[in-house]
């Protein structure tokens, strides 16, 4: 199997947090495992955020999910390890 850029951007972020903001304004908060033949997102110990919960910022923890790519409206990725969660907004290319 050939490597193309695609696939090693892919295998660069394996097992790193992403933070995936949805077209319904949720966003989910968990760790990459892959993606299938239709590019949907496969994250596991995922916690959902509700972005228009006004007062309520608390997360629910949905474990396993598997997001639909056609739903995605913004990939973050967490950068370095400290409290604050600082996401890379860079785009990747899958």
């Amino acid at each position: 199997m050939r490597d193309t850029e695609a696939i090693r951007n892919l295998k660069s972020i394996l097992r790193g947090t992403l933070r995936i903001i949805t077209d319904d304004n949720r966003a989910f908060v968990g760790t990459f495992v892959g993606t299938d033949k239709s590019l949907n997102i496969l994250l596991l110990n995922t916690e959902e955020f509700r972005l228009d919960a006004g007062e309520n910022t608390a997360g629910r923890y949905v474990g396993q999910v598997m997001i639909p790519w056609r739903i995605v409206q913004n990939i973050g990725l967490q950068i370095g390890e400290s409290t604050a969660q600082a996401y890379s907004e860079q785009p990747y290319i899958f």
